[in-house]
This record gives C-alpha cells, structure tokens and sequence, in this order.
C-alpha cells in the first residue's frame, strides 16, 4: 500500500481538489494522511466534507511543512510513502507510474517522475531537465547531483516517492530550515540510495505569480540567510560533500554545491544585494572554478548601474 502524505496549513482554497486528484487516481491501493499543521482557517473543514474511508486527519500545533511531513511519515501504514502538498496536483496515472517504478526497479528506494508547472493564469510550462543517464522513458538516476546542477529539480516534493524506511533512515525533513528543507532530505537520499524516473509528466506545481510582486514584498519573502554563505543548506551540504568518499559522487556532489551558491548569487542579484550576490557567487566558484555564470554575475555586480542590472535579469 502507499501512504499518500499531505501537509495541510490554510489552504482551503485548495486541498478539496488536490485530495480529488489522489481519489481519481488509476491505481487505488493507498491511504490519505493529511497533517493538519495548526490551520486557522477552514482548510479542516473542507477535508471533512470528503467522506472517504481511507482519509485520516491529524492534528498537530503549527510547527512548519517539515515537521508536518515527519509526522505524516511516522502515521503513515504503507510501505512507501509519496509526499503531495495541499495546493499541487497529480494526473490519473501518477501512483500507477509509481507502483510500476517499484516492481521494475526494486533496488531502488526513490521513486520520481516528471512534472510541469503551472502557473495563476493557468499557463503551463514543461520542465527543463537534461543528462539523463538513460534513454528510455524510465531508468535509474544514477547521476542525480550532475541532473540537478544543470536542470529544473529532477526530484520535487509533490512528484516523488520513497521507502518509508529510506526516508526514515535520514532522519526525514530537517525541522529547523524554512526554505530548501526538502532539498537537503532528497541530497541524503541520493548519496545513499537508488533512484528511479519516469519521464512522464504526471505532477503539476501550481506556482505564485512573482512577476508582479514589489522589489520591497520579494526582500520581506526571501529567506533570511540568503545573503550569508554560511546558510544552512549550504553548510549541511558542504558536510555531507566533506564525508562522502565515493571519488565519482564528490565530484558531482561539488557540482551540485557550486549551482546551489549560484543560484543564490542570482537571487540576490536579481534583490540588487550587490555585495552578496559577489559573496555567493565567489562561493559557488570556490566548487566548480570552471563555470562562466558566477564571474558574469560578479562582473554586473561591480561595474553595472542599478538600471542595467535590472533590464539584464528581466
């Protein structure tokens, strides 16, 4: 059986059609665990009105999306456990897929497939994910860190699906991180586990219109840490890349860290943190010298007007 894990906190406006989702599903062997994570408005009331045997509702104080997948994962009767937040959506096939990556690839203990985003107007957009180390239309990610460094996420929370034990043995999702928190549990994973992947596009991440957001609303949404290099995230992976002692997986691993700074040093600069995008930037070539994107990024730091900066990143 597979435990269908969703994190629920006031989402009201949402959850009764990504619970139709999972309920319209092809494969039918699951269980609902909705963790209601302190929601203050009728999110818990629009669950009640599904009445389906196999939906289970906790309740715990709000202690953040982590912590209520941890708990999701401990309820949880299934052998694997496919994680779905309250405001993405999965096609019929989706868990059908999942269960098919189980019986070809039992080696495996992560499960992922494709996914699209979707956005408030309702346009979609495919992923962009390159290097698969397969041909066909479903394989073993056997090069996940070299995937991830140079695409969209090949494995993203609503799209995935893992071996209750696997994702127990890493201790799940870290509770003291706000942003990346599920990046850091699916990098555990891949150092220690197999993964398999359908191509299909079976999952869909409806995302928030940025676009329209006020400079000043984007610095007051932004993690906290994002203008140090000694964030969180960065340090755990820089831990995990100081223990791994496999030659071929550090390498791809350094691959990884040096995007992920990268990609914070874009941010920034895209927040005109000048001096910050420089840190992050430095940072990243610190782990891939060779990568032309960080020196670009320290170079419109240091010598471009704020008006240029801003018609280069749109």
């Amino acid at each position: 059986m597979i435990s269908v894990v969703i994190p629920l906190y006031n989402k009201e406006q949402s959850i009764v059609s990504t619970l139709q989702t999972v309920l319209k599903q092809t494969y039918q062997n699951f269980e609902i665990v909705i963790v209601n994570d302190g929601s203050t408005d009728h999110s818990v009331e629009e669950v009640k009105r599904i009445l389906d045997p196999r939906i289970r509702l906790i309740h715990q104080k709000n202690a953040g999306v982590s912590a209520a997948r941890n708990r999701g994962i401990e309820e949880a009767q299934g052998e694997y456990i496919a994680f779905l937040d309250a405001d993405d959506e999965w096609k019929p096939d989706y868990l059908k897929t999942q269960h098919e990556l189980t019986l070809k690839y039992p080696e495996c203990s992560v499960y992922s497939c494709n996914y699209e985003f979707k956005d408030a107007q309702g346009k979609v957009t495919p992923t962009v994910i390159r290097k698969f180390p397969f041909k066909g239309e479903n394989g073993i990610l056997s090069n996940y860190f070299e995937v991830a460094s140079c695409s969209n996420p090949p494995l993203w929370t609503s799209a995935v699906m893992v071996k209750k034990v696997a994702v127990q043995s890493v201790g799940g999702f870290p509770v003291d991180i706000k942003s990346g928190e599920d990046l850091l549990t699916w990098v555990k994973l891949a150092v220690n586990e197999k993964i398999a992947f359908s191509k299909q596009t079976l999952a869909v991440y409806h995302i928030r219109n940025e676009a329209s957001r006020s400079l000043s609303d984007l610095r007051k949404t932004a993690p906290k840490d994002l203008r140090n290099t000694n964030d969180k995230v960065g340090l755990e992976l820089q831990c995990i890349y100081k223990s791994c002692h496999d030659r071929i997986q550090k390498k791809r691993l350094s691959l990884y860290i040096a995007f992920w700074y990268k990609m914070r040093a874009s941010i920034n600069l895209k927040l005109e943190y000048r001096y910050a995008a420089i840190r992050c930037a430095s940072k990243s070539l610190s782990y891939n010298y060779r990568s032309i994107k960080p020196y670009i990024i320290i170079l419109i730091a240091l010598s471009c007007p704020r008006l240029i900066i801003k018609k280069i990143i749109k």
